[in-house]
């Protein structure tokens, strides 16, 4: 993915190395691994987050590994580029984009949603309008999962900020009160639903991102594609379980997540990403 001269995001609120009473500091990859039992069980953020009052990090913690600089200005890059799509799109919508923020941290974090550990794994917070990061997470995505390629990371941010997207279009709301009225199975296809929106709107800043700018090298989509799959339930599943559960998804099967960023990288239209229409998603 080219990023040389791309535009670099001011929205990065840098908290790694900084300790969070009650919670676990310095990051690593031995603490990102946890990610994986959370992701292989299909839990999601909101059941993961904890309430712990609003406890403020300490500037005394870890220190950052520097070789992480490279891959935090490519998360600037990508975040840069995301703004601009998003705030073309509601431009012509006649809407106007807030443009969010995201926290780099590690081992653990303080949001308005609760407290989190790295278990969890990448996640927005629509509390604080924030996307949360462990840069470490991409070290699991390509040693653990397979996913490799700088594209397969700026897929999962774009995946984020899609959650975003759906917040500012008041679709998460939607969401969370139509889950809290259905039971558990409800809330899990709703939830199914709403990830694989926000893989679809990700296929969309790829499509208007490369029209525009010409960010896509060779092997990119590919690279965006296998994400997609590697991080599906019944994959995950399959790896740790040995079996698949589809009641309990909560983010999509493999070809459910690479259908559907396929499906917004092609079209480029929020009218193709509408998951929440009657029949499979």
């Amino acid at each position: 993915m080219r990023r040389e001269s791309g535009r670099r995001s001011e929205n990065i609120e840098d908290r790694r190395g900084m300790r969070v009473p009650g919670g676990i500091a310095g990051g690593g990859i031995g603490v990102v691994v946890i990610a994986l039992i959370a992701m292989f069980f299909g839990v999601d953020p909101r059941v993961i987050l904890q309430d712990a009052g609003s406890p403020q990090p300490s500037q005394t913690g870890a220190p950052v590994d520097p070789a992480q600089d490279r891959v935090k200005d490519f998360v600037s890059v990508v975040l840069a580029d995301t703004e601009d799509t998003w705030s073309e799109i509601f431009r012509r919508g006649g809407a106007q984009y807030q443009q969010p923020r995201l926290v780099l941290f590690s081992g653990a974090v303080q949001s308005a949603c609760g407290y989190a550990q790295a278990a969890v794994g990448p996640f927005y917070c629509t509390g604080d309008q924030k996307v949360y990061l462990d840069l470490d997470f991409f070290q699991t995505l390509e040693k653990r999962l397979g996913a490799k390629g700088d594209f397969a990371q700026a897929y999962v941010i774009a995946h984020e900020i899609g959650h975003h997207v759906q917040n500012q279009l008041g679709i998460s709301t939607k969401v969370a009160q139509a889950a809290q009225r259905g039971g558990e199975v409800q809330a899990n296809r709703l939830s199914v639903r709403q990830e694989l929106q926000a893989d679809c709107f990700a296929g969309i800043w790829a499509n208007h991102a490369n029209r525009t700018r010409h960010v896509l090298e060779a092997g990119d989509i590919e690279e965006g594609l296998n994400a997609a799959s590697a991080i599906g339930d019944d994959r995950l599943q399959m790896q740790a379980r040995g079996y698949v559960a589809p009641e309990s998804f909560t983010h999509g099967s493999s070809e459910q997540r690479v259908g559907w960023f396929k499906r917004g990288l092609e079209s480029g239209e929020l009218s193709a990403c509408d998951t929440f229409k009657t029949g499979k998603p």
